[in-house]
């Protein structure tokens, strides 16, 4: 049987989306023909499939003191630009549209009749058992509905509470990492400026922390650590040898981290609710969380507890693609 025609779109604000595809891609091309459309490329990582199609999409933009910029995001949107790139988006070419939270892809497939699935982390928040703050963002919950609707999803999360929700894809480069735990802490706070990083891990004088920044252009010692711009070798060394993570609420690194069984704690980014109900779902798994870098007496309390917890996510992807491109079939 003939493979089917599939396009394959990334969310490319976050490195989170290029991780999961990084693994994806290569099992996804056994079995269909795949083109790629990239959106809002602000990631790092380079992916093993040249995007055919790039577009600016809808991007959502931080602050430097840890929070999303409601203004920066209004005014450096253009509406009109996305529904052009909608309109012109050719997915009457392929059988199966596969959206990893990407909205022009979507709605492009939406307006053509044209079959087309989730596979993203966003998805598992369709089911009503996802875990959520004690209080919910109306915003937050139209965004998670109609920033990517597609007629099927298939969600994955930190744990499996519904039929369509699987656990986290663990990239190959980390499922063959040796952890070892060493005398420094791996930071990835995006929403952070550097120089704030910086005033901030400076109070901790007793701890060296290789913090990997989206705008540092060259690496820079400070007084107890080095800011390094992101490369993906480096940041798995530094995270291999770790002796412990802080991130944001994001969901690959927690992921990555439970996985090699790092001690993690999360920082939520302000105003993003995708991350609240992430840093409700990892407290309830023993994963601290902290509202702020300047919550100095419980980040030094979690420095100094050595405990963590490893979890075991099963290497399920292939088997989910399978069952994915069976869509196109049907």
């Amino acid at each position: 049987m003939d493979k089917p025609k599939v396009l394959y779109a990334v969310q490319g604000t976050g490195n989170g989306h290029a991780a999961r595809a990084r693994e994806i891609i290569p099992i996804l091309t056994k079995y269909a023909h795949v083109d790629l459309l990239l959106s809002s490329d602000q990631s790092e990582l380079d992916l093993p499939l040249k995007p055919k199609y790039t577009v600016k999409g809808i991007t959502f933009y931080y602050s430097a003191s840890g929070g999303i910029n409601y203004t920066k995001t209004l005014f450096k949107n253009n509406i009109l630009r996305w529904i052009k790139e909608v309109k012109q988006l050719p997915v009457n070419q392929y059988q199966l549209v596969i959206s990893d939270f990407e909205g022009v892809s979507a709605y492009a497939a939406k307006w053509r009749n044209v079959k087309s699935v989730s596979l993203s982390h966003q998805s598992s928040f369709f089911s009503e058992w996802a875990p959520k703050p004690r209080i919910k963002s109306l915003l937050g919950e139209l965004i998670l509905k109609y920033y990517a609707p597609t007629k099927e999803n298939v969600g994955f999360h930190f744990f499996s509470f519904d039929n369509f929700v699987h656990t986290p894809v663990i990239r190959r480069e980390v499922r063959e990492l040796v952890p070892e735990n060493g005398s420094h802490y791996s930071v990835y706070l995006p929403a952070y400026s550097d120089d704030l990083l910086i005033k901030h891990l400076t109070h901790f004088r007793g701890d060296y922390f290789e913090v990997f920044s989206k705008t540092a252009q060259e690496e820079r010692a400070f007084e107890n650590g080095k800011i390094s711009p992101i490369d993906s070798e480096k940041y798995l060394e530094s995270f291999r040898s770790c002796k412990g993570l802080l991130t944001s609420a994001g969901f690959e690194s927690p992921s990555e981290a439970l996985f090699l069984g790092k001690k993690v704690a999360v920082i939520p980014i302000k105003g993003q609710y995708e991350q609240k109900c992430n840093a409700a779902a990892l407290k309830s798994m023993g994963v601290p969380v902290f509202k702020s870098l300047s919550d100095y007496e419980s980040l030094q309390s979690w420095m100094n507890n050595e405990a963590k917890r490893k979890v075991n996510f099963p290497d399920e992807t292939e088997e989910i693609i399978k069952n994915v491109v069976r869509l196109a079939m049907s």
